[in-house]
């Protein structure tokens, strides 16, 4: 897979994830990337720059909120483990 096949990819289960969230929940970044690579964890490793340049990109978008312990975190400035949400839900718990 080329790097904008995986970005491909990964907007995609990305997007379709997040619409069938329910209200209040997040997503796991290792999940999406199990997903589209599988169970092997040296494959699925190799996704998980793509997807954490979606999630930043849909959050300074202001399509998802970039969270770490529960608390919404600048996307372009966090650091370690990290969870998707959809923006207004987290607004809307704000």
């Amino acid at each position: 897979m080329t790097r904008s096949a995986d970005r491909a990819q990964v907007s995609a289960l990305m997007a379709e994830r997040l619409d069938a969230l329910a209200e209040g929940r997040s997503l796991d970044p290792t999940e999406l990337a199990r997903a589209i690579a599988g169970p092997d964890e040296k494959r699925w490793r190799l996704l998980m720059p793509a997807i954490r340049e979606v999630a930043v990109g849909l959050a300074e978008k202001g399509s998802a909120a970039i969270l770490r312990k529960g608390r919404i975190v600048d996307p372009r400035e966090f650091k370690g483990v990290y969870r998707i949400a959809r923006a207004a839900d987290v607004k809307a718990e704000a």
